[in-house]
């Protein structure tokens, strides 16, 4: 009985499952891409949003002032998914950029994507990365605040999220990329509100995580405080399967700490020892006592 198949055919088939499986295995093993520099996310931060109309009116002063609280890194929002342009007011918005750059700190650029418009979403997180000032200044990193629950369904919100992390991932190239997610311990005590929320996807692409966790007005005192902050770095190391991811911790609100819940939430991240970055949410909402208790985690 003739075989189905000649010899000469059976070897090239045989070289050309091997040839696929070698592959595989290359594939498999190659090393992940680079993450780029998340030491722009690090240090003593603040943070400004679209709302904040006396920072626009006078950039140049704001950045003086933030540079005498030694601030690093400021986190500024240039648009969100309900403004009417992908960048909001960019002309003062570059002249701070600017004046931050005269002094040595470092900008942030964030967006808050709403997660149901994906094409209005994905331009206006690839603007953070083509916003020039006049003096052709860029932001040094960029990041996706992902908070937003405006889209019901979770699983295509997740879907979303981590689509668009990836998508700006991978146009940022050196431009490092940070996440601000969904409130770890927040989500440990609410999981309804995003349930198998996607960390370890968003892990493999974000080069910083910068959760803010917020104890402002919920939680009274020092123990309340360090104890919810700790747990949540816990829960972002644990969720995302790194140890060693980068953090940059945002508390708040800034205005409703009182000094019991601010000296909580800074022994927290000082016994922590292992994020990169702290700061306040926001500029505009910060006391001068706040200062006083965060100048000891500058660095």
């Amino acid at each position: 009985m003739r075989p189905p198949y000649s010899g000469g055919v059976l070897r090239v088939a045989l070289c050309a499952v091997l040839a696929t499986v070698i592959s595989s295995i290359g594939a498999a093993t190659a090393p992940a891409a680079d993450r780029a520099d998340a030491s722009v996310f690090g240090g003593l931060g603040t943070w400004v949003d679209i709302y904040d109309g006396p920072i626009y009116a006078a950039p140049e002063r704001t950045a003086q002032r933030m540079a005498a609280r030694r601030v690093k890194t400021v986190w500024v929002e240039t648009a969100n998914y309900g403004a009417s342009v992908d960048v909001v007011d960019p002309v003062r918005l570059g002249r701070l950029v600017d004046a931050l750059h005269s002094r040595g700190i470092r900008a942030v650029a964030w967006y808050l994507p709403g997660h149901v418009r994906p094409a209005l979403d994905r331009r206006r997180a690839l603007a953070m990365l083509t916003f020039r000032t006049a003096q052709g200044g860029a932001f040094d990193g960029v990041a996706l605040n992902i908070e937003s629950t405006r889209l019901k369904n979770t699983a295509l919100r997740s879907q979303r999220a981590v689509a668009l992390t990836r998508e700006l991932r991978e146009a940022a190239g050196d431009t490092p990329l940070a996440i601000v997610p969904f409130n770890p311990r927040g989500l440990e005590r609410r999981p309804s509100t995003w349930p198998r929320f996607p960390w370890a996807e968003l892990a493999e692409s974000a080069d910083a995580f910068a959760p803010m966790i917020y104890t402002g007005g919920a939680y009274t005192g020092f123990d309340a405080t360090y104890g919810y902050v700790t747990r949540a770095l816990r829960l972002l190391r644990a969720s995302t399967g790194q140890p060693d991811v980068q953090i940059h911790v945002a508390g708040g609100v800034a205005n409703r700490l009182g000094s019991e819940e601010l000296a909580g939430f800074a022994a927290a991240i000082s016994d922590d020892g292992s994020t990169i970055g702290v700061s306040l949410y926001d500029w505009m909402t910060t006391p001068p006592g706040a200062w006083k208790s965060l100048s000891p985690l500058s660095r």
